[in-house]
């Protein structure tokens, strides 16, 4: 996907805002027309606003009850319809998509406080990445796909570790001053 600037993208102080790994993650994949889409821990909305924009039908969700708010006030600013749920990880999402998109919380630090949440993945930078992993064969359609951003500052052996029971595929990398991120693509293994 291409991504637009000239999206009207309402922030919240206690919300991610858009930043150079949201547009890195929107501009590593592309959507085809009537895909079913699930992104989780959607901040301001920017990924689910764009893949909606490009056909998706979208649902996504935050553990963040701001982030909620703004995502549903940006989908009205953009008119683009999206089911957007306060959500833990899976906790109240329904059904199977093709596509589920997180750009996770990677970054190996501990820090608390909503806004925090949406970089601080502990002490090894995994996140909630191994309940995502766990809750694939409930929530993913058999050839579908998940698409995650991973940075090299991440406990590389337990991120392997993790993604050892699944098909991974790099789709795009992008070097920074202090690490390098990469949008991964995992899917099932033997389907």
């Amino acid at each position: 996907m291409k991504y637009d600037p000239h999206l009207t993208i309402g922030l919240h102080q206690e919300v991610y805002p858009p930043s150079e790994d949201s547009i890195f993650l929107i501009e590593s994949f592309d959507v085809i027309p009537g895909e079913r889409i699930l992104e989780l821990g959607c901040g301001s909305g920017v990924v689910s606003i764009h893949c909606a924009r490009n056909g998706g039908v979208v649902t996504c969700g935050d553990l963040n009850p701001n982030a909620v708010g703004v995502t549903k006030e940006n989908a009205i600013a953009n008119d683009i319809e999206l089911n957007v749920i306060e959500t833990d990880v899976f906790s109240n999402i329904r059904g199977r998509y093709d596509t589920i998109v997180f750009n996770l919380p990677y970054l190996p630090v501990t820090e608390e406080g909503e806004l925090a949440r949406a970089w601080s993945g502990g002490e090894d930078g995994l996140g909630p990445l191994p309940r995502i992993l766990e809750g694939l064969k409930d929530y993913l359609n058999p050839d579908g796909r998940l698409l995650i951003v991973v940075s090299s500052l991440m406990d590389r052996e337990r991120l392997n570790h993790a993604l050892s029971r699944y098909q991974v595929r790099r789709i795009s990398e992008l070097p920074l001053f202090f690490e390098v991120l990469s949008v991964l693509e995992i899917r099932l293994k033997g389907v």
